[in-house]
């Protein structure tokens, strides 16, 4: 009898940490800075756990926009993906404190610095909604662009901008800035961009190339709205089920590949504000005065979603971070 318990008992452990495959959906396409930052992450895992861990990963929103991704982890379908603005705050709202408008401006440092120091929080946080974050991609500075010339911030009132549908944070600084918001998904935003159901749309430069959003809009607001990150997310469930130590080479490999993937962001960000210049598309500056307005629009956006979307403790870390 004992042997058999010790046999069932051996059986037992070899299946829980038996070769895991993990699926992963992202929206990024291959060959861009992330796709191919994540192919060599999958890829050295794959080398170091000798063939037991595997990615399997899923580019260009073929397994559905954001939201589908999470219901299909939270369903067992897949396991995880990068997560970014308004999915990022279904799982867990605090996180969204880095991308209140009107806080880091054009100061990169300043909110990678913010972000880095307010990771171990974020982190506790997304364990607790049983997911285990591998690491922040830096996204960058997001700006507006559109097909009708904006000169300051009271022209942006009644301009139809794209949304994603149900985002709390989107939602407070339309409504404060007096824009017309428009639910779309994101792939919709193309197509949208050029009928005119939207007048404008907003990302960091680098996304709105790789959407081809610059071949439907005119202009860029030379205004950084927010500040933009996403992370990379798989569920806790298939977690528990990789042996510790390959649980630690994988943590080791997803730092180093979206360390890599951040510094060639922000690169890349520059780079692609030049691009964008040289396709047509207009910067249109605000002037000084709108800085001003802009501190109390931010003002009203966090007395709006203070406690009801990211708390106080949350906030008050922002704000002793970038004083």
């Amino acid at each position: 009898m004992y042997k058999i318990i010790l046999f069932c008992s051996v059986l037992f452990s070899l299946n829980v940490f038996a070769s895991q495959q993990i699926k992963l959906a992202v929206l990024v396409p291959e060959g861009t800075t992330w796709g191919n930052s994540l192919k060599k992450f999958s890829k050295e895992v794959s080398s170091l756990t000798g063939g037991e861990v595997n990615f399997k990963i899923y580019y260009g929103g073929v397994s559905g926009d954001e939201p589908d991704v999470l219901r299909k982890v939270r369903i067992g379908q897949l396991h995880g993906g990068i997560f970014t603005g308004k999915t990022l705050g279904d799982i867990n709202g605090d996180v969204r404190v880095m991308e209140i408008p009107f806080t880091f401006y054009q100061n990169q440092k300043k909110a990678s610095d913010t972000l880095v120091k307010l990771t171990p929080q974020f982190d506790l946080a997304f364990k607790a909604k049983g997911f285990v974050n591998l690491g922040f991609y830096e996204i960058g500075q997001v700006y507006v662009v559109s097909t009708k010339k904006v000169s300051n911030l009271n022209e942006l009132k009644g301009v139809k901008i794209w949304s994603w549908e149900g985002d709390p944070l989107v939602g407070a600084m339309l409504e404060s800035l007096k824009l017309v918001s428009v639910p779309l998904a994101l792939p919709d935003v193309l197509s949208s961009l050029s009928t005119g159901i939207i007048n404008a749309a907003y990302a960091p430069p680098l996304a709105i190339l790789a959407l081809q959003w610059n071949t439907k809009v005119k202009y860029l607001v030379d205004f950084p709205t927010a500040f933009s990150i996403g992370a990379l997310l798989i569920s806790d469930k298939i977690w528990s089920k990789i042996k510790p130590d390959h649980q630690q080479k994988i943590l080791m490999v997803s730092k180093k590949y979206v360390k890599e993937a951040n510094d060639k962001s922000v690169e890349e960000s520059e780079s692609s504000k030049q691009l964008l210049k040289k396709s047509g598309i207009e910067f249109v500056s605000f002037p000084e005065a709108d800085y001003k307005a802009a501190a109390g629009v931010r003002s009203e956006v966090i007395n709006k979603l203070k406690n009801k979307y990211i708390s106080a403790k949350v906030l008050d870390l922002l704000e002793k971070e970038t004083k």
